[in-house]
């Protein structure tokens, strides 16, 4: 073999290797990146983790209380029924006056959790009296609250204050009928 054989055996092999160290490192330099992003987002979703676990202390004993308080799932429509049952039996239990029909509103389906039914009721009675029934119905250990109160002065009678409320009651949806 010539020296200018052996030259240019040298020269390729040199590029050979050269070209081959170029490609390794080039590998190399995207999994270290893949590596390194990996382990940023780890590290962050560490510290997220870390946050929760922290501000969870706080939501404890919130979470038991709702897990001790927390309504059998029902339709509804059974949910409307006892609401309507439970509204007139206080109404009529502190001395109120129910005025006309009561109107069922839509039941409000869309939040993930609790679906909320909601009754407008009218009524007249003494002030005292309105106050004790609005009392009662404001519940939260039953998840129920007078969402929206209108009270006027009875053009009859001025001892008598004419409610208009929207009572709303916060239920678990049924699923076993899905």
């Amino acid at each position: 073999m010539s020296s200018r054989e052996k030259n240019l055996i040298s020269i390729l092999l040199l590029a050979g290797f050269l070209m081959l160290n170029f490609f390794l490192y080039s590998q190399f330099k995207q999994k270290k990146t893949k590596f390194e992003t990996n382990l940023n987002t780890a590290k962050t979703k560490l510290e997220v983790a870390k946050n929760i676990q922290a501000s969870s202390d706080q939501y404890i004993e919130q979470m038991q209380w709702l897990a001790n308080n927390e309504p059998e799932a029902k339709d509804s429509q059974t949910v409307q029924g006892e609401l309507q049952a439970y509204i007139d039996r206080e109404a009529r239990a502190a001395g109120l006056e129910l005025k006309g029909k009561q109107r069922f509103l839509p039941s409000d389906t869309r939040g993930q959790y609790y679906h909320r039914a909601q009754i407008e009721i009218s009524i007249t009675g003494k002030e005292q009296d309105l106050y004790k029934w609005l009392c009662t119905i404001n519940d939260p250990a039953a998840f129920r609250a007078a969402t929206q109160i209108r009270l006027n002065p009875n053009t009859k009678d001025d001892t008598l204050i004419d409610c208009t409320a929207i009572i709303s009651q916060w239920f678990p949806a049924d699923t076993t009928n899905l």
